[in-house]
């Protein structure tokens, strides 16, 4: 099996989460929520073991654009509610830049930020730098528990685990768990 958040230290170390929170959206409302809530058990864990928590994905196809109608804003809201505890939400549609990073740099033990939408960079789904190497700058671990796009060689899945330790979440580890038996 492969490591999982469990078989490493992530106390006091900024952990780079990719999740998958491409969840249905109706007139800027979430619809179904299932996504966001699968994810909570590795957040959950990360901040109670003193992580300093950015998460990612993308949601939908803006196709290397910044798109007001994929923006993770909506995302955060909902994260901030289910958790309990105000989420950061980066709004930048470099998804990357230096307020994101000084916003990383400032995230205290157990706190969690969340970035725009990854695929409002066009290297995004290509693999391609610089991006890869901006989302590597602001963290130390990386977690990958977006089963669905697990499979896919984009910078914030198989181009981080290149940068930087890696290590599977709660969701992906159900999921191999769930296959595998």
């Amino acid at each position: 099996m492969k490591k999982t958040v469990r078989d490493i230290d992530v106390s006091g170390k900024k952990v780079l989460v990719r999740c998958d929170f491409n969840v249905p959206m109706k007139d800027g409302e979430i619809t179904d929520d299932i996504r966001i809530t699968s994810a909570l058990p590795t957040i959950r864990y990360l901040m109670e073991n003193g992580a300093r928590v950015i998460l990612m994905s993308h949601m939908g196809r803006p196709k290397g654009e910044a798109k007001p109608e994929f923006s993770l804003k909506p995302v955060a809201d909902r994260l901030s509610k289910l958790l309990e505890k105000d989420i950061i939400f980066a709004p930048s549609d470099a998804v990357v830049d230096d307020s994101v990073k000084a916003a990383a740099e400032g995230l205290q033990d157990g706190q969690v930020m969340l970035l725009e939408n990854v695929r409002y960079r066009k290297e995004e789904t290509k693999n391609e730098e610089p991006f890869t190497g901006q989302l590597a700058s602001l963290g130390e671990i990386f977690v990958n528990d977006a089963f669905g796009t697990a499979h896919r060689a984009h910078c914030s899945t198989a181009g981080l685990a290149e940068y930087m330790p890696s290590v599977s979440g709660f969701l992906i580890e159900k999921e191999v768990k769930f296959l595998g038996d």
